[in-house]
């Protein structure tokens, strides 16, 4: 896996031990307690999507302007985001927007106690609702300011943490209503990258879905280009355009004399709102 979240073999250790469309409603159902706010149109991308750690150069998202691709994810920010972003600015996500891509905005928050891996960043039982608010509130900032306006999704990025330590699990889906809540605050859509044996399972399976996140990317890798065929869990849910698929990792690939190692993804869910 790229370092972009934990190093490769710390992904893998984890892992082991654990069309353009517009839709004014989509992705917010699974949403409970919505604000009474006039949303703007969701911007929904179905697809095949990217990410990597630093966010390419123009001229390499130009190279790849191939239509293999046609939506990209970006990191913008937390304090355990594990790449620097010298080309991810307002401008640059202007260019890439005008040039046809989608942007999907990821957000590396803090991670639960009882995670392995080391991080700069964690919440505690105790800490989990503060620092959830507080770093929504710090990435609803960095998606503003690189011009991804009201309405476009944020999704969290937890990695993987044994869900069946029931304290750690509840801490961490606290700070997840939390983060997702503070969003729908400020009218920016929830969502959540997560390991199917993990993260995303602990949100899915949740018998209380109050201000849990709308949509859900889920990292199942079974080289499988679909978000509904080995979707795992109630066929009912996150549907309307709400799901990510992360279905392959580390595959480098060059196009137009640029090489980079992707993550690929099966997209059909919300994108960036840029403007």
């Amino acid at each position: 896996m790229s370092s972009h979240r934990l190093s490769k073999k710390g992904r893998y250790i984890a892992w082991a031990t654990t069309g353009v469309v517009v839709a004014a409603g989509a992705g917010i159902a699974a949403q409970t307690s919505m604000a009474a706010t006039a949303w703007p149109a969701q911007k929904t991308y179905t697809g095949r999507a990217f990410d990597t750690c630093t966010a390419p150069s123009l001229a390499a998202m130009k190279a790849w302007n191939t239509k293999f691709y046609g939506a990209a994810a970006v990191y913008i920010g937390g304090r355990n985001r594990g790449c620097a972003q010298p080309n991810l600015t307002k401008s640059w996500v202007k260019s890439v927007n005008s040039s046809g891509w989608k942007l999907i905005p990821l957000y590396v928050g803090a991670q639960p106690p009882c995670q392995k891996s080391a991080n700069p960043e964690r919440f505690t039982a105790s800490t989990a609702a503060a620092v959830g608010a507080r770093n929504a509130k710090d990435a609803v900032a960095k998606a503003s300011a690189l011009g991804m306006k009201a309405g476009s999704p944020i999704y969290l990025n937890m990695e993987s943490y044994d869900i069946t330590d029931k304290a750690c699990n509840d801490a961490t889906l606290t700070y997840v209503r939390s983060f997702t809540k503070t969003l729908r605050n400020a009218t920016y859509r929830g969502g959540l990258y997560g390991f199917s044996s993990s993260s995303a399972k602990a949100v899915a399976t949740a018998t209380n879905k109050t201000d849990l996140p709308g949509n859900l990317w889920y990292a199942l890798w079974d080289k499988k280009n679909t978000t509904t065929t080995d979707w795992p869990w109630n066929p009912a849910q996150y549907t309307g355009h709400s799901r990510g698929h992360q279905y392959m990792v580390n595959s480098k690939e060059t196009r137009g004399g640029h090489t980079i190692t992707v993550d690929r993804n099966a997209w059909d869910a919300p994108v960036a709102i840029v403007g």
